[in-house]
C-alpha cells in the first residue's frame, strides 16, 4: 500500500528517484562509506514552554537529559507546532501539511473518534517516504490520528508499532475511557492487544524504542518515531471507581525531589511526571551512545502543543512562561513550544536558533537529509537543516494557524490573533512583545492590513 501511494505521489517503486539537494549531498561528499543517518523523532505531550529550566531558569523541574540533548546540538526558541491540540498537531507533523490541507482539523473525540478512520488514507506520511529509501521504521507511543483498518501505524508506513491508539491513557493501567488502549503490531501481522498493564507508559515506550534501535543499528538506517503520552494530564474516565485522578510517576522520580509516591500536592506530582519522562528519554539517548549510533543520528524533540491553562484545579499545572495562555489557543503559549535537535558534526553544539520554524518542516528536512524524493503534493514545510546549522535564515514568509474559533498568522516579527471570527484582529510585535500584551492594531494600521491580506492569501489556497 505504501509503495502504491508513493507511486501516485511521483516516487517510482522498483527504481527510486532521489532528490539530491546540494546541501544534503554535501553532508556525505568525499566519504563513500558514509551511511544515511538514522532519525529519532520524539514528541512529548503538552509540555509547557516554561517547564524546562533551559527555557525558563526559575523552573524547579529536574530534566537533565533534555538539557543534555539541547547542549549536544541546538535549542530552538521560536519553534511552532502547526496546531495547538494533540490529534491535529500529530497529523501536521507526519504529513508536512497544515490541517486545512489534510482535513483532520479537530481533536478525535472519544473511542468512536480515535478508533475511526481519522487522517485521510491518501495522505503520505514521513515513514512511507523513508521506507522508499530503505529505512526500517518504528512507532512507539501515542498515535491519536485514527485506528480503523487502514489507519493504524503499520498501514501508514511503520514496520513496527507498540503504543496507544488514543490519547491520554492512564500511565499504569493503559486505559482510555474505560478501554485497554495499548497495541502491538508488526508488518504482516494483525494489530493485537498488548497486555503490558503495570508498566509505566514512558518506560514502556522507551523500552520498545531501545529494542528497535538495538536490533537495527548496524543493519540498515532506521527511523524511530517516539511520541510519549507524558506529561498529558490525568483523566477521571481512565480511572477505576474510587481511584484518585492524579499525576503518576515511578517512585524513583518522586525520590529525586525527596518525596514519596503518596505526595498529594499536584504541582509536585507534575514535576515528578516530567522528570520520569526525562529519565525515559535519557535511557534512549544512552542507548544511542552505547550502540555508537549518536554520531550518525539526527534527533529532534518537541512538544506537540503548549501546556493547557484552563484553570482546572490540580490539572493545569504546566507553565508556558513567559508566553500567553496555552493549549487549544492560538496565543503563543498554545503554539510556540520547546524544541531541540542534535546531529553531531552537522549541527553545532551549544547553539541556539532564534528564528521561526514549525513542525511541518520536519518531513522535508528528513527527505532532504536522506536524499529521498518529496511527495508531489502541496507541503507547508521547508528543509530546516540549513537554519539548524546556522547556514541560512528561515525561508518562511508566514505561518498560518487556525483551530476551532481561534486563528493567527505570523509574518516576520508580527502576528495577528483572534479568538473568534466575529472579533477584530489583534496585532502584536513578537520581537518587542513576545507575551502579546500590547495590541498594535490601531497604532500600526498598515501592518495590520498587510498581515490580514497574507491571511486571506493563505485561505484562498484552501
Amino acid at each position: 500500500m505504501a509503495l502504491t501511494k508513493l507511486a501516485r505521489a511521483g516516487i517510482r517503486h522498483g527504481m527510486f528517484f532521489f532528490c539530491f539537494t546540494t546541501y544534503a549531498t554535501s553532508l556525505f561528499a568525499g566519504d563513500g562509506d558514509a551511511q544515511r543517518p538514522n532519525i529519532l523523532l520524539m514528541t512529548v505531550d503538552n509540555l509547557g514552554y516554561g517547564d524546562l529550566q533551559i527555557y525558563n531558569p526559575p523552573s524547579r523541574i529536574v530534566t537533565p537529559n533534555l538539557a543534555k540533548l539541547a547542549s549536544r546540538g541546538v535549542r530552538l526558541t521560536q519553534f511552532y507546532t502547526a496546531s495547538p491540540t494533540c490529534t491535529v498537531s500529530r497529523a501536521c507533523l507526519l504529513t508536512g501539511r497544515i490541517a486545512q490541507r489534510h482535513g483532520l482539523i479537530n481533536q478525535l473525540p472519544g473511542l468512536e473518534g480515535n478508533y475511526g478512520v481519522g487522517l485521510d488514507h491518501n495522505e503520505i506520511l514521513i515513514p512511507e517516504i523513508l521506507k522508499s529509501a530503505g529505512y526500517r521504521t518504528g512507532c512507539f507511543g501515542k498515535w491519536n490520528i485514527g485506528f480503523a483498518k487502514g489507519s493504524r501505524p503499520t498501514a501508514r508506513g511503520f514496520d513496527e508499532f507498540l503504543g496507544n491508539a488514543s490519547g491520554n491513557i492512564d500511565y499504569y493501567r493503559h486505559v482510555y475511557n474505560g478501554k485497554h488502549d495499548v497495541y502491538r503490531g508488526t508488518a504482516g501481522t494483525p494489530v493485537t492487544e498488548h497486555h503490558a498493564t503495570g508498566t509505566y507508559s514512558s518506560d514502556m515506550f522507551a523500552d520498545a524504542a531501545i529494542d528497535f534501535i538495538t536490533r537495527h543499528q548496524n543493519r540498515q538506517p532506521w527511523f524511530c518515531y517516539l511520541p510519549f503520552n507524558a506529561p498529558h494530564s490525568p483523566n477521571p474516565k481512565n480511572k477505576l471507581p474510587g481511584q484518585i485522578n492524579q499525576w503518576q510517576a515511578p517512585a524513583a522520580a518522586f525520590a529525586r525531589y525527596g518525596m514519596s509516591e503518596t505526595e498529594t500536592d499536584p504541582k509536585l506530582r507534575y514535576m515528578a511526571t516530567v522528570t520520569a519522562l526525562d529519565d525515559a528519554i535519557g535511557r534512549v539517548l544512552d542507548c544511542l551512545d552505547k550502540q555508537g549510533a549518536t554520531k550518525n543520528t539526527f534527533i529532534f524533540c518537541f512538544s506537540d502543543n503548549g501546556a493547557f491553562r484552563r484553570n482546572r484545579d490540580g490539572i493545569d499545572i504546566g507553565s508556558n512562561e513567559p508566553l500567553r495562555d496555552g493549549g487549544v489557543t492560538c496565543w503563543e503559549g498554545g503554539l510556540r513550544v520547546v524544541a531541540m535537535a542534535s546531529f553531531p558534526g552537522v549541527i553545532p553544539a551549544e547553539s541556539v536558533v532564534d528564528q521561526p520554524l514549525w513542525s511541518p518542516d520536519l518531513l522535508p528536512t528528513f527527505a532532504n537529509l536522506t536524499d529521498t524524493q518529496l511527495p508531489d503534493t502541496r507541503l507547508d514545510g521547508k528543509d530546516a537543516l540549513p537554519i539548524l546549522t546556522g547556514k541560512s535564515p528561515s525561508q518562511h514568509q508566514s505561518f498560518y494557524f487556525e483551530f476551532r474559533k481561534h486563528a493567527a498568522l505570523r509574518m516576520g516579527d508580527w502576528k495577528i490573533v483572534r479568538t473568534n471570527p466575529d472579533e477584530s484582529w489583534q496585532l502584536f510585535n513578537l520581537k518587542d512583545d513576545p507575551i502579546e500584551i500590547v495590541n498594535e492594531s490601531t497604532a500600526q494600521p498598515e501592518k495590520l492590513t498587510e498581515l490580514v491580506h497574507e491571511w486571506q492569501t493563505w485561505q484562498a489556497e484552501f
